[in-house]
């Protein structure tokens, strides 16, 4: 599943960071800190690779 903005493709690359032990669960903050425990490393993978030029800088809460 892609991320759907700027934000969350950046928190997903922080939890996938902390997933793989380079860096602490415990610097995470958020969004970041509750992807880290709910979605698989694979799941994470394909989030924060979504390209970001074309996502906007927050999704719409519709």
């Amino acid at each position: 599943m892609p991320a759907k903005s700027k934000k969350q493709q950046m928190a997903a690359g922080a939890a996938l960071s902390a997933k793989r032990g380079e860096t602490k669960k415990s610097d995470l903050k958020g969004a970041s800190k509750s992807m880290v425990e709910s979605m698989s490393e694979t799941e994470l993978e394909k989030m924060a690779h979504t390209d970001r030029k074309k996502l906007p800088e927050r999704a719409s809460k519709a």
